[in-house]
C-alpha cells in the first residue's frame, strides 16, 4: 500500500486505487511493505486530462495492463497509441485522504501526539483534560483553532491511518475494529464508510 503526501494531505492507496497527480505538484511517496510503484508521465501540452488537483482513480484490470505495458521499452509510436487509450481509462473515485495537522496549543497537542501513538485510546476529551490538567472546553479549542477540525473527527483521522495498513495487511475487520479502538466492527464499518464512501471490503477489492 502507498502512502502520496502533498501539501493538501496524504493519500492512502490500496492497489486498487492510483493518483493522477498535476505536473509542478510536490509529493513524496511511501510505501508500507514491500512495493513495485509504477509511474507514468504525461506530457501536459498533450494531455487531455485537466484536473487541477490530485485525483484518485480506479484502477481495473485494463488500466493495471496498460500501466505494465506502458513500462516496456516501447517504440515512440507504440508509446503514443496506448498513452492515448490512458485518459479514458481514468475513472475518479474517491480514496482516503489523511491530513494530521498537530495542534498548536501545548496542551491539544499532548493529547493528539498520544492518540497517534495510541490511536485505540478511548479516553473523553474531559478525561484527557483529567490527565493532563486541562479544561475540555480548552482542549477543544485546542484542537479546533490548530487543526480546523473537532477532536473527534482528528481522532477518527488518526484511527484510519492506523486502520489501513492493517487491512491492507490482510487482518479481519473486526480485528482492526479493536485495535484501533471501536467496540464494534459496525462502528468502525460506519466511519470507514464516512471518510471513503464505501466499505473496507469494497475498498481493497479489486476492480
Amino acid at each position: 500500500m502507498l502512502q502520496v503526501a502533498t501539501d493538501d494531505g496524504t493519500w492512502v492507496l490500496p492497489p486498487t486505487r492510483a493518483l493522477w497527480l498535476p505536473a509542478g505538484v510536490r509529493h513524496e511517496t511511501t510505501a508500507t511493505g514491500p512495493t513495485i510503484l509504477r509511474g507514468v508521465y504525461l506530457n501536459p501540452t498533450q494531455c487531455p486530462v485537466v484536473w487541477r488537483d490530485p485525483q484518485p482513480v480506479a484502477v481495473s484490470r485494463l488500466l493495471a495492463e496498460l500501466l505494465l505495458h506502458l513500462g516496456r521499452k516501447l517504440t515512440p509510436a507504440e508509446a503514443k497509441r496506448a498513452q492515448a487509450i490512458l485518459p479514458d481509462l481514468l475513472e475518479p473515485v474517491r480514496a482516503v485522504t489523511i491530513h494530521l495537522e498537530l495542534p498548536a496549543d501545548e496542551r491539544a497537542r499532548e493529547v493528539a501526539e498520544a492518540l497517534l501513538v495510541n490511536p485505540a485510546d478511548r479516553r473523553s476529551l474531559p478525561a484527557w483534560g483529567r490527565h493532563i490538567g486541562a479544561s475540555a472546553r480548552t482542549l477543544s479549542r485546542g484542537f479546533l483553532s490548530g487543526t480546523g477540525i473537532t477532536f473527534t473527527r482528528w481522532r477518527a483521522a488518526a484511527r484510519m491511518r492506523e486502520a489501513l495498513p492493517l487491512l491492507a495487511a490482510g487482518r479481519s475487520v473486526s480485528q482492526v475494529a479493536s485495535a484501533v479502538g471501536y467496540d464494534t466492527s459496525s462502528a468502525f464499518v460506519a466511519a470507514f464508510r464516512r471518510e471513503t464512501g464505501t466499505t473496507p471490503g469494497a475498498y481493497f477489492r479489486a476492480q
